[in-house]
């Protein structure tokens, strides 16, 4: 299989902020061996036209052949610490609200969400993952907003499919849980945050999820995720807000309550540290929809 070579292939910048999002994305990807890991708020697909990419997730060795379609939870810290000369592959990012949104198989969520990488294990799917994969490059990187929408559908497909291959077990790799298949304190906080982001939360609420003291807690988060608890918290809201923004017709209030903030001042202070403008210039900048009619989906 062979990629078209239409747009410069991206590449991993390694001073890039800590947990700063990609979004909604699809592009074609240079490999290259990373000299700390990466983690981000989104689901991250994979797909090799050649080569392989030896990554380490979690912790955990994890090797991306050519040809099957990968997805794991980016979150979790991964690094590249090898590649093969021929390698070329696409990566698609999806925002885990957008992911969270489409209620796919529980055990697939929940596998994702615990370190788990799920793997094509039909290898017939490569040619239409591959004419599929490239036409999100083309129509994620157009002007044409509505395609975003499109895109989205159609990932949620292939995922679902995705889901349904691996039900049985194969092609499901199990990477960052303890040796008996649970989660590691951090793990646990991490998935809790991710779903329970939109609610009222607190740093007592996540330390009592995993029994530990509070300041223990944040401890031990920051030195596995490199930034703290709250921040952490706070890209997973930011996050839904700017989808908001784009999709819908939500007033800022209704987005910032609908998001996991209890005040408009609090909302507006984050989304700026964040995102370098206000809501309203953020919606207007992305096109923000006048006439979307769809309210808040999250799980």
């Amino acid at each position: 299989m062979k990629m078209s070579d239409t747009a410069k292939p991206h590449s991993f910048d390694p001073a890039r902020q800590s947990f700063a999002p990609y979004g909604l994305t699809c592009v074609r990807w240079q490999p290259s061996v990373m000299t700390r890991p990466d983690h981000h708020n989104e689901i991250e697909v994979n797909f090799l036209t050649s080569g392989s990419v030896s990554y380490l997730i979690g912790g955990r060795k994890f090797i991306a052949e050519a040809g099957r379609l990968c997805a794991f939870w980016a979150s979790i810290p991964h690094q590249i610490t090898h590649y093969t000369d021929d390698c070329a592959y696409l990566v698609a990012t999806i925002p885990l609200p957008d992911f969270l949104s489409w209620r796919l198989r529980e055990d697939f969520v929940q596998g994702l969400l615990k370190g788990e990488v799920f793997v094509e294990p039909n290898a017939q799917s490569a040619p239409l993952d591959l004419l599929q994969m490239e036409r999100w490059v083309v129509d994620l990187g157009g002007e044409i907003s509505e395609l975003h929408e499109t895109v989205l559908l159609e990932m949620r497909s292939r995922l679902a499919r995705l889901a349904l291959g691996v039900s049985t077990g194969a092609g499901r790799i199990y990477l960052s849980g303890l040796p008996d298949g649970g989660m590691n304190k951090v793990e646990a906080m991490a998935c809790f945050i991710a779903q329970h982001y939109g609610d009222a939360l607190t740093v007592q609420d996540v330390a009592d999820h995993v029994g530990l003291h509070p300041n223990y807690a944040m401890t031990l988060f920051q030195k596995a995720f490199g930034a703290t608890l709250v921040r952490y918290l706070t890209h997973f809201r930011v996050s839904h807000a700017q989808r908001l923004l784009i999709t819908t017709d939500l007033s800022i209030t209704d987005i910032a309550l609908a998001s996991g903030f209890n005040s408009i001042s609090r909302f507006n202070e984050a989304f700026h540290q964040l995102s370098g403008v206000s809501p309203r210039a953020y919606r207007k900048q992305n096109g923000g929809s006048v006439t979307a009619t769809r309210g808040p989906s999250r799980s």
